[in-house]
């Protein structure tokens, strides 16, 4: 069985474009499924937040309208419960000894916005990660952290890579909106990522070689059921 590291964002509000502060945290369906999908395969999934803060869970994402209906709701918040000790002792990001893990799994909510997309560690963490072939998994806006892996030049490390992430349209059509301080899909083409996306709100997996990414919430399982597949390879 393989050890996964799922990073977390410590983050618990978003600087917005009108510098008004968003509060904001991991989007519960995102950090859920995953964890669920990957637990259940039989694999241990270690749970790693900058400075080893318990993260934030989004509000917005319990409410029903946002998990999809109230049974959702109510079965992210158990999951949530039942795995509370993990989240309230993380591992600390900058603690992280990759030589331990097997894969890199990063949820997202508006969070790594705030963190992990300037988060040393988890430049190094990932830089290490795919130099080593290893799974590296972002969703949503979990490939906001991929911006943190430059090379000792300055360049992007996932440049010319296949990557698909929470897109301009989804963000302002029932994300944050115009108000958004920058948006990622954005900042990765710009960064020289070739970035995929498909239907709005719709289940979207892009496979580049180690790297696999999701578009949104509603990637989550395919994203963590991809990631068994290629543990099975």
């Amino acid at each position: 069985m393989a050890n996964i590291l799922m990073v977390v964002s410590a983050a618990d509000s978003l600087t917005m474009r009108d510098g008004s502060e968003h509060p904001t945290g991991y989007w519960a369906e995102e950090l859920v499924e995953s964890h669920r999908v990957l637990r259940e395969a039989g694999h241990t999934v270690r749970i790693a937040t900058p400075g080893g803060a318990k993260p934030t869970v989004d509000q917005v994402s319990l409410a029903p309208e946002s998990a999809g209906s109230a049974e959702k709701a109510a079965a992210f918040t158990q999951y949530i419960a039942f795995i509370d000790a993990e989240l309230s002792n993380p591992l600390v990001l900058a603690d992280a000894d990759l030589t331990e893990y097997d894969a890199v799994v990063m949820p997202g909510g508006h969070g790594p916005m705030s963190d992990l997309a300037f988060d040393k560690d988890l430049g190094r963490i990932l830089t290490e990660a795919d130099a080593a072939g290893k799974i590296i998994a972002p969703f949503c806006h979990g490939p906001a952290g991929l911006l943190s892996a430059e090379t000792d030049n300055g360049d992007f490390v996932f440049a010319g890579r296949k990557v698909t992430v929470f897109t301009d349209e989804e963000e302002l059509n029932g994300g944050t909106g115009e108000n958004t301080p920058w948006f990622v899909e954005e900042v990765l083409r710009n960064k020289g990522a070739e970035v995929e996306t498909g239907p709005a709100w719709t289940s979207y997996v892009v496979r580049d070689r180690n790297l696999i990414s999701g578009q949104n919430p509603q990637s989550s399982e395919d994203v963590a059921k991809a990631v068994l597949s290629a543990l099975a390879e």
